[in-house]
């Protein structure tokens, strides 16, 4: 287990989590949302190549949409 920061909180996850696999544990996959891993957004096409390490800052950020 490793500690990261979501969106300012600690949380432990496992080593070597990919992005993809953390969102489908926050039970957030197939949402409209943003990734943000220490300040560098993330593209979605990376989501299951992009590999958590140990202390990042992950923000997440749902986009919503209006008129």
């Amino acid at each position: 287990m490793m500690e990261i920061f979501l969106n300012g909180e600690p949380r432990q996850v496992e080593n070597g989590l990919p992005i993809a696999d953390f969102i489908k544990q926050l039970n957030l996959e197939n949402k409209r949302l943003a990734v943000e891993i220490n300040s560098e957004i993330v593209p979605r096409s990376q989501f299951d190549s992009h590999v958590l390490s140990a202390g990042d800052k992950v923000e997440i950020v749902h986009a919503i949409g209006g008129g």
